[in-house]
């Protein structure tokens, strides 16, 4: 028992062998943390189905060992006595190479988690083409709380540096204003999602067309005219866009409006108007084309005819085709479109 005594004062009282001792217990302290956040950690992400989280802790595995030794290391460096200057030294190289390792694995877990997102059909924000910039914004901002503690293990103030990086942030925000409302812009709408790649979209200003390209500044559409129009994000937020493709799926309903006279058979009217529309190869079977009866007209009956077509693009040549149909028959078949007419009566001379 004595020797156990004396062994613990010579171990306690001699700086160079109680550093020694500390690094050792730090390293059994680190594997043994290491063991048992692998096996506690490893048990919860077993019951869960995706391999996000296995990844993660196996990444996370190595970062937490030399995390907890590089502590008992500074920890012995303090006990060591050594000179103000070596002890200073050596604590920042120790903090600085743990912030540098968690760098390091941070990046990996935002590459790897954005890489996962851009798999789940939930997902609107994260997309192929916009996938590098936010691995690259993620990147700089862990790379900048990194620089941070960097700098504050080395007991060196960066408050000027912090006011000065204010100040350039303020005066790039108002040089870029309308890049960076853009910006934002385009990151709301692809949250949001009003639209996708490949939808068929009418403008306010009354152009129609895909939708070939969605970006952070702008987004790019078809016309029909095969016109490719660039429009800033900014501008497609407070505007008002129909989505022609959105819903269930593609097809729309098309309204047709027509007047026919008053002395028409109208049940034979209806009859044409829904032969010719089925007629169509645009014009869906299922659900069937109708004539609805709207009103009582100044100059006529007024009706309408409604049909579904599969795609929006088709809307211009179908109508175009159902029109000259309608006009063909109704000569035919002596069916009158009434229009408005002027009697023009001439004072007689007296």
């Amino acid at each position: 028992m004595d020797h156990l005594v004396d062994y613990y004062n010579l171990v306690l009282y001699n700086p160079a062998l109680k550093s020694i001792f500390i690094v050792l217990l730090s390293i059994i302290s680190a594997k043994v943390v290491d063991i048992i956040f692998t096996i506690v950690f490893k048990k919860i992400v077993d019951k869960t189905d995706t391999e996000l989280d296995n990844k993660i802790i196996y990444l996370l595995h190595r970062p937490i060992f030399y995390s907890v030794l590089f502590v008992g290391i500074i920890i012995a460096v303090k006990a060591a006595s050594l000179p103000e200057y070596i002890d200073f030294a050596l604590i920042g190289v120790f903090k600085t190479l743990t912030i540098l390792i968690w760098f390091f694995v941070g990046t990996k877990i935002l590459v790897i988690s954005t890489d996962w997102a851009t798999t789940r059909k939930s997902n609107r924000l994260f997309k192929k083409n916009t996938l590098p910039l936010f691995n690259n914004l993620g990147k700089i901002t862990i790379g900048l709380f990194a620089g941070y503690f960097i700098f504050l293990s080395w007991n060196i103030n960066i408050n000027g540096i912090l006011a000065s990086a204010g100040v350039l942030g303020v005066v790039l925000g108002l040089a870029a204003k309308d890049t960076v409302a853009n910006f934002f812009a385009g990151i709301f709408l692809m949250a949001d999602s009003p639209f996708k790649e490949g939808d068929y979209i009418l403008l306010d200003s009354g152009e129609r067309g895909y939708v070939t390209k969605m970006g952070l500044r702008s987004t790019r559409f078809m016309t029909r005219d095969d016109i490719e129009i660039t429009i800033p994000n900014s501008v497609i937020a407070s505007s008002k866009i129909v989505n022609e493709s959105g819903g269930p799926g593609e097809s729309e309903r098309v309204r047709i409006t027509l007047q026919v006279s008053y002395n028409t058979d109208i049940d034979e009217v209806r009859s044409i108007l829904n032969e010719i529309a089925l007629k169509n190869e645009d014009v869906l079977k299922n659900p069937k084309p109708r004539v609805r009866f709207r009103e009582f007209a100044d100059s006529g009956l007024r009706l309408q005819l409604l049909f579904w077509i599969h795609k929006p693009e088709v809307r211009g040549k179908t109508v175009d085709l159902i029109n000259t149909e309608i006009y063909k028959t109704f000569n035919e078949k002596n069916i009158l479109i009434p229009f408005p007419t002027m009697n023009v009566v001439m004072p007689k001379d007296k």
